[in-house]
């Protein structure tokens, strides 16, 4: 599997990405086992990513 990109690629817009991500998200949320609770560490990341885009709004 050839892993370089392109210099011919064509971006994707925000509102796609946004579509994209979502989607992975859902699926891994589908075929991960639930955990009980999150690790303190984990729980801190998560902590700090919901601040971090909270700040974006």
């Amino acid at each position: 599997m050839d892993s370089r990109i392109s210099s011919d690629t064509e971006q994707i817009d925000h509102k796609t990405c946004v579509s994209i991500c979502d989607a992975v998200g859902e699926r891994l949320q589908q075929s991960m086992k639930p955990e009980t609770e999150p690790t303190p560490r984990l729980r801190e990341l998560l902590d700090a990513l919901q601040r971090h885009d909270g700040d974006l709004h």
